[in-house]
């Protein structure tokens, strides 16, 4: 025992000297003082001479001294010592290239592949050696002879991938890494993740089109080239030649709707409505009832078009009543029951807002809230809904009844905060603004993020303008122009305020006034007007706490709505720049670079 544990302590002072050694070498050579990094690592190897790590650095020690006849001496004993480690002949060509010997270099070069053995490993290391030291051509032939070796086709493409990316050739790049797909299907993420970190938004996803193209033409009946394709055209929000893509790939497989339909709810969050519709009308469509995304489909559709109202879509009144049929058309598929609530809800939110037949709306949440085994979140929150229309109506006692319900109903729940919102905004809209104040305060610690900042927004607006006023008749004004536009009764709205801006010229209300009136101006899909009306709040009203909400508006509507991408940027930069403490700093930073093309 007493001699085993003197040769383990003597092995560890060993292995203890050689890395204190090694650590001392790598810093001499760090610091460019290469002839001590020499003796060193001279030492080293002359003591571990299968080690190929002080052989290779030895090696890099001699060449930056510029001693080539000791590198080459060096070399030379390697190979004889060793004669199955060929890249060893790739360290012999580099020392004659680093002599200028570039017709010897590449002599040593062919020796090395010449003598591949058949044997993946050493491929694979001969072909890193010549990566390593840049001689991509000859890395490339060192793959090619390899798989004709092995015997089988495309077994090292995804490693001439990388050489070719290292090499800047992306045609070659993309060719090789799709190759590499026919012989190991699944490393389609791997590759994808590649390319959308290498490829640019522009040639280089072409090229990849362009050689998908190729593929699916030469070789139909594989099914990795058209997956490809559909990621392709997604990363490049193509939703509509993916969505092609899919239903040709579901219908030469036999699928059941899953590719579609999980496109098509891509295409929905990245506001695409036209390709998620159509989808989802192919699998109504085409698969029909035994599908099983059938009835997901149906609410899917309505919902989506829903949405596309809420866009800015420019729908007319045959659009609205179209739709308005397709609901009706799904209830009576599908019955009215608790099963189809949430459809209800939405059908009467369309004809409240949009119709604008509240009473049809009324009357349709009604039915709901007197449905059986409705759940309680289904019921108030349909009482919520119920109170807006009536608020609508002007039933201001009806309001806040159901608002108070469900506030009693759903106390620590977020919705009992919404009604207790809605409440606190009735009594601002009735212009008791102390009241209304001492429940946005409440509100302020919400667990809701949204009720929260719409908590402190308020309340802030209502301390800004009322608390320290001499006459609460603007405020009074503006409060009864914000519940008119509320119940869509525009005109009136812009009426009260028009008066209120000639009656108080002086008031700190002229910059809420102008984005009161562009939200109108949008909601009639007046773009032109909303923008003049958005800029002139930073242009006159500079201090104005409302100038970084009109640039984030101004840029959204560039993008979304006039489709003005360029103008969109600089706005959403500007706010990065000029207004960085901005709660719109974190999407307005995500929008710019996406529009910019960043991760594509």
């Amino acid at each position: 025992m007493t001699r085993i544990l003197m040769i383990f302590s003597l092995v560890s002072l060993a292995w203890a000297a050689t890395a204190q050694t090694a650590s001392l070498a790598r810093k001499y050579f760090q610091d460019g003082e290469f002839e001590k990094a020499a003796t060193l690592y001279q030492e080293l190897h002359e003591r571990n001479r299968t080690n190929d790590y002080y052989f290779e650095r030895y090696l890099a020690t001699l060449l930056e001294l510029e001693d080539y006849k000791e590198a080459e001496k060096m070399v030379k004993k390697a190979i004889k010592s060793a004669p199955e480690k060929v890249e060893r002949y790739v360290d012999y060509g580099v020392v004659y290239e680093r002599m200028g010997d570039a017709k010897e270099a590449d002599k040593q070069y062919d020796n090395a592949i010449k003598l591949l053995p058949n044997n993946q490993a050493q491929i694979i290391r001969l072909a890193r050696s010549f990566s390593i030291n840049k001689n991509y051509d000859f890395a490339i032939k060192t793959y090619e002879k390899g798989e004709k070796l092995m015997a089988i086709k495309d077994l090292f493409a995804y490693e001439m991938g990388i050489v070719y990316t290292q090499k800047g050739d992306v045609p070659k790049m993309i060719e090789s890494y799709l190759s590499s797909l026919a012989y190991l299907p699944n490393r389609m993420t791997n590759v994808q993740a590649f390319f959308q970190r290498e490829l640019s938004q522009g040639d280089g996803f072409d090229e990849l089109k362009k050689q998908l193209y190729e593929r699916i033409q030469q070789a139909p009946e594989q099914t990795i080239y058209p997956e490809m394709m559909i990621w392709v055209h997604m990363q490049q929000n193509d939703f509509k030649a993916a969505l092609r893509q899919a239903k040709a790939l579901d219908k030469r497989l036999s699928e059941n709707g899953s590719r579609v339909f999980g496109l098509a709810q891509i295409a929905i969050r990245e506001k695409d409505y036209e390709s998620a519709i159509a989808g989802f009308e192919y699998i109504i469509n085409d698969k029909g009832r035994d599908c099983p995304y059938y009835i997901d489909a149906k609410q899917k559709t309505l919902a989506t078009k829903r949405a596309r109202l809420l866009s800015g879509f420019a729908y007319t009144m045959t659009d609205l009543r179209e739709l308005e049929a397709e609901y009706e058309a799904f209830l009576d598929e599908f019955g009215r029951s608790h099963n189809t609530a949430v459809i209800m809800q939405e059908l009467a939110e369309l004809e409240a807002f949009y119709i604008q037949d509240i009473s049809k709306a009324t009357t349709i949440l009604d039915e709901v809230i007197k449905m059986p085994r409705l759940s309680r979140l289904t019921i108030n929150r349909s009482k919520i809904d119920l109170g807006d229309y009536y608020l609508m109506l002007g039933e201001v006692w009806e309001s806040t009844l159901l608002y108070s319900q469900v506030d009693k109903e759903m106390k620590d729940a977020p919705l009992g905060e919404l009604a207790r919102f809605k409440n606190a905004k009735l009594s601002y809209y009735k212009g008791d603004f102390e009241w209304a104040q001492d429940q946005l305060d409440v509100l302020k610690g919400s667990t809701s993020e949204l009720i929260s900042n719409d908590a402190i927004d308020l309340g802030v607006f209502i301390m800004d303008h009322y608390a320290l006023d001499t006459t609460p008749k603007p405020m009074e004004l503006f409060a009864r122009a914000d519940l008119l536009m509320f119940q869509n009764k525009n005109e009136a709205a812009i009426s009260v305020m028009d008066s209120l801006a000639v009656q108080y010229s002086k008031h700190g209300l002229n910059d809420d006034i102008l984005f009161a009136k562009a939200k109108i101006a949008m909601k009639e899909r007046d773009y032109q007007k909303a923008v003049t009306l958005l800029e002139m709040i930073p242009e006159k009203y500079k201090e104005s706490i409302l100038v970084d909400n009109a640039i984030f508006q101004l840029a959204e509507l560039y993008e979304i709505q006039l489709k003005d991408n360029k103008k969109a940027m600089d706005l959403y930069e500007k706010i990065l720049f000029d207004h960085p403490g901005s709660l719109f700093t974190v999407e307005a930073r995500k929008r710019f670079r996406r529009l910019r093309g960043d991760g594509v």
